[in-house]
């Protein structure tokens, strides 16, 4: 079964992560897959908007844990070299607008993609979780930069270091989403998208590099930084007691 599902209607190609088995979760596929339809989107003429989306009633619980713990010598920093890293900045550098329509659930990783791309329009009874403290990680996929740019540095590390889920309207209150649906989440998304879609594609690239440029010019070295840091945090006793407390579905003990 294909981690992810692919339509274009309208100029507007819509992505669909599709591992309901593990709340899809990214595995190495997936990851790869968004790739190359993303840069599939980038090439097609006719696709002028792109939708990121979760299949069911969740968006992403982020990484899968379980694929990360098969081999006990992973290096963090390359996986985050060879994934997410260039994920995040494949999203940022893309000449079309690109929106995340968050479902439901987003935590960790996911999260960090939904940051990257240029709208956020979340489902009422979505939440969104920083997940890496949980498990003992500094933040990654581009999360230590994104989420302070959206809702201040303060806020930003409260939030981290809780690890609290905040609703759909709370982080519409904070500006990290553009706009809330209920029942009439699909056809917002579907309304904004058909707008993008319909617009100055050329007008919106040049903005999004002007925006890249102005507010994001250290992207990729902040990325580069946070591969650095969960190297070091990968390896430490708290990390491990958090992966089996989560894995265990039990509360982490910290000494």
């Amino acid at each position: 079964m294909t981690t992810l599902l692919t339509s274009t209607q309208s100029g507007t190609a819509v992505l669909t992560l599709n591992r309901p088995e593990r709340a899809n979760s990214f595995n190495f596929e997936m990851v790869n897959e968004l790739r190359n339809a993303l840069a599939d989107a980038e090439k097609n003429p006719q696709v002028r908007c792109v939708v990121i989306t979760g299949g069911g009633k969740v968006f992403s619980a982020g990484q899968d844990i379980t694929e990360m713990k098969r081999g006990t010598e992973i290096s963090y920093r390359e996986h985050l070299n060879k994934t997410y890293n260039p994920l995040i900045l494949q999203i940022r550098n893309m000449g079309k607008p690109v929106v995340a329509a968050v479902n439901g659930p987003c935590a960790g990783a996911a999260f960090g993609v939904a940051l990257a791309c240029d709208l956020r329009i979340a489902k009422s009874n979505a939440y969104f979780v920083v997940g890496f403290s949980g498990i003992a990680l500094a933040p990654d996929s581009g999360v230590s930069l994104l989420l302070p740019t959206y809702i201040g540095l303060g806020r930003a590390q409260e939030y981290f270091y809780s690890n609290k889920p905040i609703t759909a309207n709370q982080a519409y209150e904070w500006g990290m989403v553009n706009q809330v649906g209920g029942f009439n989440f699909q056809a917002l998304v579907k309304q904004i998208a058909d707008e993008l879609a319909s617009g100055p594609s050329e007008a919106f690239a040049a903005g999004k590099k002007a925006f890249n440029h102005a507010v994001l010019p250290n992207l990729e070295e902040s990325l580069t930084y946070e591969g650095i840091l969960q190297e070091v945090a990968g390896k430490t006793a708290e990390h491990h007691e958090g992966v089996a407390a989560f894995l265990g579905k039990r509360k982490p003990k910290y000494t």
